[in-house]
């Protein structure tokens, strides 16, 4: 699939924030791994006015989501794939970048996502005003990456996180403390010891606190 199914997959704007924050939980509680080493991120304080999920898979690809009050502005980046800037003298492929909304141009051209142009092969939006997610007019996106960088969050349920936690981690969790997380309940020490015996709630405050979690 390409950007163009999967906008058409993807949750409404309130839905893939939150998930994209239990993501990041759920990432906090089962990797001992600093911020910027877990799959899955999310920063609460991006600005004084955004938020931003992130996923980075330690082989070069990458997700950015940024949520703000006008709605939120995503790039995918997989670095195999034939769109990448990196294979074709550093420029963005055609159309990738077209009708982004002015109101997202400050995370289209955020440094943190680019180095001489942005780290792109898939660039797609959604403003408060629209109805649908949104991208540009790009062509032979077949091998965009979009389907498998944004698998989880287009589906939507805790079961694909734990498809994805079983290939990843290597470990089976239990279904009802994922719904727990998904569903932004309070994080609780049972709900944190279940996910992972080796973690408590206490070691957590931090991580919590960037991502912007509820704690009982």
């Amino acid at each position: 699939m390409s950007v163009f199914e999967v906008i058409q997959q993807l949750p409404d704007l309130a839905t893939v924030r939150r998930v994209s924050r239990a993501l990041a939980v759920l990432d906090l509680v089962l990797s001992d791994s600093p911020d910027h080493l877990r799959y899955f991120s999310f920063d609460a304080r991006w600005s004084e006015t955004e938020e931003a999920a992130l996923m980075r898979n330690g082989s070069g690809d990458e997700y950015s989501i940024v949520f703000s009050p006008d709605g939120a502005f995503a790039y995918g980046f997989d670095h195999e794939s034939p769109l990448s800037p990196y294979g074709n003298d550093m420029q963005t492929w055609p159309g990738l970048l077209d009708g982004v909304p002015e109101v997202f141009h400050g995370a289209r051209d955020e440094p943190a996502f680019r180095d001489m142009v942005p780290r792109a092969t898939v660039c797609f939006w959604r403003t408060t005003d629209d109805d649908a997610w949104r991208c540009g007019p790009v062509e032979g996106v077949d091998k965009d990456g979009a389907d498998w960088l944004f698998e989880v969050i287009a589906d939507g349920r805790p079961e694909a996180y734990l498809t994805f936690a079983e290939d990843y981690y290597q470990t089976a969790l239990d279904l009802e403390p994922v719904r727990h997380v998904y569903a932004l309940m309070p994080l609780t020490e049972y709900v944190v010891t279940s996910l992972n015996p080796q973690r408590r709630l206490t070691d957590l405050a931090e991580g919590i606190a960037e991502i912007g979690y509820p704690r009982s």
